[in-house]
């Protein structure tokens, strides 16, 4: 048998691992799509920046510490006031505008962007740190 039809072979074993490992849910840079509130705390620690999709009256009411507040509505616009060069967590309420935003940056060409499944409603109900106010 030729060496090419081994490494063909190997390379389809390694791509069926890698959906099986990702559960076909990567993003473009290897980040899962959507990740857990304990993953994006651990994220948000090792310094990723949390990007919240919320409105203005829902932020004021509660936001993670040191999060930035951009509405949905307005990212398209302001994508410059956002780091290329670190990891991107994208939350809202509940998670579904904050995959929205999620797309919006991936399309935009940001690479290493995921969202918080379970928004600010998960967050809060596993105790993770909270704050209020501008």
């Amino acid at each position: 048998v030729p060496v090419w039809v081994w490494l063909a072979g190997a390379a389809v074993v390694v791509a069926v691992i890698v959906l099986i490992v990702t559960g076909g849910n990567s993003g473009a840079s290897g980040l899962p799509k959507e990740v857990s509130v304990a993953k994006a705390a651990e994220m948000r620690n090792a310094g990723a920046f949390v990007l919240d999709v919320r409105e203005l009256s829902e932020w004021q009411t509660v936001h993670i510490p040191g999060a930035t507040l951009i509405p949905l509505g307005e990212l398209a616009n302001r994508l410059d006031e956002l780091p290329k060069d670190k990891e991107i967590v994208v939350v809202c309420r509940s998670g579904n505008r904050s995959a929205q935003g999620r797309d919006i940056l991936l399309n935009a060409g940001f690479t290493n962007v995921t969202s918080m499944a379970g928004g600010m409603n998960q967050w809060t109900a596993a105790g993770y740190e909270t704050t209020s106010g501008n």
